[in-house]
């Protein structure tokens, strides 16, 4: 028995050791580099400087929105309402600073702080009030978030910001974009919350098995709450970063934004069942989302094609995560036979 232990561990416990390294870790970088080879070949002008530092600038927005999201699909739940969050958090924040004079961080303290509370009472509906699963909440929360943006805005748009918040959203420090600072800043913070705090290993927990993290004493409604709070705070940072690009907000910001976020979740490597992904590896499906559509552009393709397009892709994602799934189960199914016999 001890020898044919060895086996299965020098034998098909290695050759899935190699599936997860290539295609579970890598699969994601070795996608966007070989996209960027192919578009740079497409296009003499994709590996320039300036448009390099267009992407990073591009991808902030989506990156900032898919970090939220990554922990609510982490516990195998999902967000449907950041797109609605961020336009309601920025038209506080604009109707605040702009109509009624309020100062200017005060004003996004109080959108930062709408967001933030959007996302809790996703959580709320979730645990207390027992909504079925996150889509329903969510769901609703997207329709009540955009149409009290709508109500409070009349419809219609606000400008005229502070440069401070221009700067946050189109500055740059020397040639880097600060949008882009502040998406390598998020990425770090959310990187030592997830793996070095107790409640960044309860939302693995949470979202690798519901019932056994209750059993083991961790209390599965604070997470939850806890994931959807920040999901909510990160849609109004991404808000923020749109209200300083074009010194603008309008009720419809925001618009299927959810969908790119999804998309960059699970392309970097995250699975719709929980448990499963990275912040780096979201990041990396955030800059593969944002080089799609810059190449599309460079290339001339039209707005409706593209949008056919990062579709397609978001289907190929969640295909991709199927697969993985089902590889990982058989080789563990395979393992577990092995041993047994």
């Amino acid at each position: 028995m001890q020898v044919k232990t060895n086996e299965v561990f020098g034998g098909t416990k290695n050759r899935a050791g190699w599936f997860n390294i290539i295609f579970n870790k890598l699969g994601a970088l070795l996608a966007l580099i070989l996209l960027m080879v192919a578009l740079g070949i497409a296009s003499p002008y994709f590996f320039t400087l300036r448009n390099l530092l267009n992407i990073a600038q591009q991808l902030a927005i989506n990156a900032l929105v898919a970090f939220g999201m990554l922990l609510a699909i982490l516990t195998a739940g999902i967000d449907l309402s950041v797109g609605s969050v961020l336009a309601l958090s920025i038209s506080i924040s604009s109707i605040l600073i702009v109509n009624v004079g309020i100062n200017s961080v005060v004003g996004i303290f109080l959108g930062l702080l709408t967001g933030t509370l959007c996302g809790m009472i996703n959580g709320l509906l979730l645990t207390k009030f027992h909504l079925p699963h996150p889509f329903i909440a969510t769901l609703g929360m997207m329709n009540v978030a955009r149409g009290i943006a709508l109500i409070i805005t009349k419809s219609s748009p606000i400008s005229g910001f502070p440069e401070w918040i221009q700067f946050i959203g189109s500055g740059s420090v020397g040639p880097i974009p600060t949008s882009f600072l502040l998406v390598l800043v998020t990425v770090c913070i959310f990187h030592y919350f997830l793996t070095r705090t107790s409640t960044g290993r309860y939302i693995y927990a949470v979202g690798g098995n519901l019932e056994a993290a209750k059993l083991s004493g961790i209390n599965t409604d604070r997470v939850l709450v806890i994931v959807y709070s920040i999901s909510g705070f990160m849609a109004a940072v991404a808000g923020v970063v749109l209200m300083g690009r074009v010194n603008a907000t309008y009720p419809l910001a925001g618009l299927l934004y959810e969908m790119d976020a999804i998309a960059a979740v699970i392309m970097g490597g995250a699975s719709f069942m929980g448990g499963i992904g990275t912040i780096w590896g979201t990041l990396i499906g955030a800059m593969i989302i944002a080089v799609i559509r810059n190449g599309l552009n460079l290339l001339g393709v039209p707005p409706d094609v593209q949008t056919v397009v990062i579709g397609s892709v978001i289907i190929t994602a969640v295909y991709f995560d199927v697969l993985r799934r089902r590889q990982n189960e058989k080789l563990s199914k395979q393992t577990y036979y092995e041993m047994m016999s």
